[in-house]
This record gives structure tokens, sequence and C-alpha cells, in this order.
């Protein structure tokens, strides 16, 4: 069994599973392997936010407003799947510290186990990969580049200080460490 293989079905308890790293790091695809594992659920902000709010989307304000919104809401179903013993794969960008702030309070709320999965991918691959997939049209929002830019100004890799139970991936998706 390979490394990823370890951490993907690494428990039988439930766990909740975040992810960081910017736009294109590749977090759906990590997000979709994870949740692949039996008895997880994975929540997909990008699917939440181009369902309840469509056309809503025009500027890092909005974006700001209607996933607090969405956050209010998940939290305590997000806690109560974890007490149940489900495991939950947040497809949720934990790219800030006020981000990782929420995900620790479901993690403790619940009591639980959680993994902090960070793609440390360059801003180069982001803005190729980004551009492939605003070619593609599977993916429900178009970034251009200079919202890239914008969004990614205020990224903050995780610190080992924060308490995360971390797992850091190379731009091809292997565990660094």
């Amino acid at each position: 069994m390979d490394q990823e293989t370890n951490i993907v079905a690494c428990s039988d308890t439930a766990a909740l599973h975040m992810v960081c790293g910017k736009i294109a790091s590749g977090k759906s695809s990590l997000t979709a392997r994870l949740a692949a594992a039996p008895r997880r659920v994975l929540l997909s902000e990008d699917k939440w936010i181009a369902c309840l709010y469509p056309d809503e989307i025009h500027t890092l304000s909005d974006y700001m407003n209607r996933t607090a919104r969405i956050r209010t809401l998940l939290t305590d179903h997000i806690v109560s799947l974890l007490t149940a013993g489900t495991s939950v794969v947040l497809d949720f960008p934990f790219n800030t510290v006020g981000a990782r702030t929420w995900g620790a309070s479901l993690y403790r709320a619940a009591g639980c186990e959680h993994r902090l999965h960070y793609l440390e991918v360059s801003d180069e691959i982001c803005k190729s990969r980004l551009k492939a997939r605003n070619l593609s049209g599977e993916h429900p929002f178009q970034t251009s580049e200079e919202q890239f830019d914008q969004i990614t100004s205020y990224f903050v890799p995780p610190a080992h200080g924060e308490g995360f139970n971390l797992i850091t991936y190379d731009e091809t998706g292997k565990v660094r460490y």
C-alpha cells in the first residue's frame, strides 16, 4: 500500500478532512479521492455556491458573504455527522487563518480526529491548470489570472504552530511530509 493510499484510508473513526491550496492546486481532485473511502461524506463549497447563489458572485466581497452564510448553515450539520461517526471531507479552501479557525472549531466541537491536507503548488503551475480548467468549461466558475492574483494575495500557508495534523503534498499530488 503506498503512502497516499494509507492517508486516504487511514482510520475507522470519524475524521474531518480539510484542504488548503491555491486555486487550481488540486483541492477538488484530492477531496474526491479522500471521499471515496467508506463512511465519508464530501461537501463542496463550489457546488453549494453554484446552486444557492447562481450568478451572484462577482466580487471577492460577494464570495466572502455567501461562503460565510454556507459555513453558518453547515456548522451544526458537519458536527452532527462527525459525532455520528461519519467522516467529513470539506472541499472548502482552508487558505487563511480565519478559515482554519472555523475548521478547528468543527473538529473540536465533535471531539474527532482531523487532517489538514496542504497542496504546496507554485503560482505558475496553478495558473497553467486554471487556464486549462477555464477552457474545459467543466468547473462552475471561471477565474481570470487577475482574480487568481487578487485571491492568492490573501493566501496564508498553514504553520505547524496552528496545531493541525498536517499532510503536505507536492505539485504532482504526492505526499511530501
